[in-house]
Formats: C-alpha cells, structure tokens, sequence
C-alpha cells in the first residue's frame, strides 16, 4: 500500500513558478514508477509527466515540455513537480499516482492522492 499526500498548489501568476510535492507512505516507494497527472473541470485526467522507480527515464505531455520538471528523493519518499512559466490553461487538479510501470496512462496507476488546486491568473 501507498498512500499519497500532494501539496504546493495555489494561486500562480502566469510566466511564475510553483513547486508541487507529493509525499508517500510506505516502505517500498522506491519500487514505485511516479506520475503527476491534472484534471481541469469537465476534461478527462491526462498524465503531465511520470518518472520512473529508477529516476533515469521521464515522460512529459508536449503541453508541458521545457516548462515542468518531475523529480524525487527517494530518501524522503517524495515526488515533486517544478512548474516553471505556468499558463492559465494550466488551471487544473493536480494528482500524484505510483505504479509498477511507467506509464501516462491513468489505468496504470495503482494509487493516488487526493489532488492540489492549481490556479494560474493572466
């Protein structure tokens, strides 16, 4: 079992930063693939980037390349996710998922928390 505690989100201006963290329970994070996934009102839950248990592959969704960053500590059994020049339509729930493999796809994932607001004005 894990279980999974996002934070960080808030008010952002547009062309500033946020950092979301995600912390995790359990003994065997290491194991576990991560991925930050957004759901905005009335649209489907899209992966915005994963990390694998191994920290030497990622995957970002186009949307965000250049502008997030995925990373972890294993030691701390966190995930984080930098958003650097954020963009209104980043206006959404953000979600921290584990999974046995790295995937975008949300089936993949085996858990998640409970979600950070992230609201980015103009």
């Amino acid at each position: 079992q894990v279980q999974l505690v996002e934070s960080g989100g808030g008010l952002a201006q547009a062309g500033g930063s946020l950092n979301l963290s995600c912390a995790a329970s359990g003994r065997t994070f290491s194991s576990y693939s991560m991925g930050w996934f957004r759901q905005a009102p009335g649209k489907e839950r899209d992966c915005v980037a994963a990390e694998h248990w191994s920290g030497g592959i990622t995957y970002y969704a186009d949307s965000v390349k250049g502008r997030f960053s995925i990373s972890r500590e294993n030691a701390k059994n966190k995930v984080y996710q930098q958003m650097n020049s954020p963009k209104p339509e980043d206006t959404a729930v953000y979600y921290c998922a584990a999974s046995l493999v790295l995937s975008r796809l949300v089936s993949q994932y085996s858990y998640w928390g409970h979600g950070t607001q992230v609201t980015v004005s103009s």
